[in-house]
């Protein structure tokens, strides 16, 4: 609970940090949109109010509207239940939480308690035009779909779009840089083969020349002008070897200036532990095994674990004992770093970067690194290194189901918002084609009429004519044009089934009664208005 309470704080802080005065005065413009519209004298008023009650209507709206950033969901349940709450605020209330609430369940839940809402405090005894119930039900949902469900579905449609671009720059923005880094790892990767094959062939051929120009100048039948020529074919061909470590080092610039694998082996880690004595680190070496010979490679990322190790332990664990160990297994060179916790009790805290590039090279030498913590609350670093050279690995292959399930989801977002728009309308425009299709006036036959004469009782009478008025023709519409009715009679007006164009008007027969009998029956026709 405190949990979800932190989170909660901390959400809406950084949403008041992120406002911008565009959006400051966007919401300014809403809030006065919808107290024009809904407060009286507003077009969607639906009930005056004047004075401290039109006070407290305002201030009620003042509350509503900001606090919907922060409890969406609450505020939109809390306005369906008062009464004076206008259309325009319920609109702005639904489309806020459909863009704030993430969770679907969340989103179901709240428009489904919202509707119960409407529902339960629904005047099903106003129903205008004494509609049947149905067709009351019908006018409701019409109302919360146009009026809560649609606006609700636009914002969560909107916001998963939102989501779905954000995911989309964030997507390509990670590939860009990944394509960068790619591009430098192949550039990184040939500028060390060119170099690896400089210092084996060309360094090689003149390291050579060298040696025989050395050697020939030594030779006493040689005059002094061929001495002096054979000094200068030395000469040059040691300043050509400088120049081709400096090129060298400029091609492999990345691993340092102290990367050279012809310095750094294996059985320099005795030089590498006794600088470490020297600057103060309580460090012992342990070997074993019968030496073997090591490819140049591993026996390079053999010395990188231990420099790798002891640099972890000075770093994150100071005052520690640390014990290098360097292992020649049948079958495999381990070398193994390990460190106690920190004497002074500071946090040994999280391994830095340079463990990934050393993964990287012990991966090239064709080993396995494992790296982790120690139940003594010690750190550990050990490489498995194989005696023979072995290929280069590929690069491995990136992570297919990360992008491959968010995009399954990714694909669909917002097609849930619009198959609940879909239902939405699909429900409200069925129900009136339905209501469109049902009779809505009940008329008199031909054969009731004929049934029907003067003298019948008036409830015999009454029993054969439809019951009720018909709610979409007035009683003016249906009396307004016929001749005076007989006096001290009660007379009721209805319209006949049979009508006609010709008669440019409505046929409607008049039943008068009088001393509970039926004393005419006459039909007239009512005139259109020009």
């Amino acid at each position: 609970m405190r949990a979800r309470a932190e989170a909660f704080r901390a959400d809406n802080l950084a949403r008041f940090r992120a406002l911008t005065p565009v959006r400051v005065a966007g919401d300014v413009v809403v809030a006065l949109a919808v107290v024009l519209l809904d407060l009286w004298p507003g077009p969607w008023a639906e009930q005056r109010a004047s004075g401290w009650l039109l006070a407290a209507y305002f201030g009620v709206y003042l509350v509503l509207l900001p606090l919907r950033h922060a409890l969406p969901a609450t505020v939109m349940i809390a306005a369906a239940a008062i009464p004076f709450v206008g259309p325009a605020l319920m609109v702005v209330l639904s489309y806020t939480a459909g863009r704030r609430i993430e969770s679907w369940v969340r989103a179901v839940a709240s428009t489904a308690v919202t509707f119960v809402v409407v529902v339960l405090l629904w005047d099903w005894d106003a129903r205008p035009l004494e509609i049947e119930p149905v067709y009351g039900m019908l006018i409701l949902i019409t109302i919360f779909g146009v009026g809560v469900a649609l606006p609700f579905l636009v914002g969560r449609y909107l916001a998963q779009r939102e989501a779905l671009v954000q995911a989309m720059q964030d997507r390509e923005a990670r590939m860009h840089g990944e394509q960068k880094m790619l591009s430098r790892q192949v550039r990184l990767r040939e500028r060390s083969r060119i170099a690896q094959d400089m210092h084996d062939s060309l360094g090689h051929r003149l390291s050579l020349i060298s040696v025989h120009a050395g050697a020939l100048a030594l030779d006493p039948s040689l005059g002094e002008k061929q001495r002096e020529a054979i000094g200068v074919l030395r000469s040059a061909a040691l300043t050509g070897m400088g120049e081709l470590r400096s090129i060298i080092g400029v091609l492999r610039a990345e691993d340092g200036p102290d990367d050279d694998p012809a310095t750094r082996t294996a059985e320099s880690i005795d030089s590498l532990v006794t600088d470490a004595r020297k600057a103060g680190v309580l460090v012992s070496l342990v070997r074993g095994g019968q030496a073997h010979p090591l490819p140049s490679r591993v026996s390079h990322a053999a010395y990188r674990v231990a420099q790798e190790g002891l640099t972890n332990a000075s770093k994150h664990a100071p005052g520690a004992a640390v014990q290098v160990t360097v292992k020649y297994e049948p079958d495999a060179l381990v070398v193994e770093v390990r460190n106690n916790p920190s004497r002074n009790g500071s946090s040994t805290g999280e391994p830095g970067v340079g463990l990934i590039g050393l993964g990287e090279r012990v991966r090239l030498a064709g080993g396995v690194l494992h790296v982790g913590a120690l139940p003594s609350g010690g750190f550990r670093i050990a490489a498995v290194l194989p005696y023979e050279e072995t290929p280069l690995p590929d690069d491995p292959e990136d992570e297919q189901e990360e992008t491959q399930a968010p995009g399954r989801l990714r694909k669909w977002a917002g097609v849930g918002s619009i198959a609940g728009a879909s239902l939405v309308l699909a429900v409200i425009i069925g129900g009136f084609t339905y209501l469109g299709s049902q009779p809505v006036t009940e008329v008199v036959s031909e054969e009731t009429l004929d049934r029907i004469s003067a003298g019948q009782p008036e409830p015999e009478v009454m029993a054969l004519l439809p019951a009720g008025d018909e709610p979409l023709v007035g009683d003016g519409e249906r009396r307004s044009q016929a001749s005076p009715e007989p006096e001290g009679a009660r007379c009721v007006y209805h319209i006949t089934d049979e009508q006609s164009y010709l008669a440019k008007g409505t046929r409607v027969v008049r039943f008068c009664f009088k001393d509970g009998k039926l004393v005419e029956k006459k039909i007239h026709v009512q005139r259109n208005e020009p």
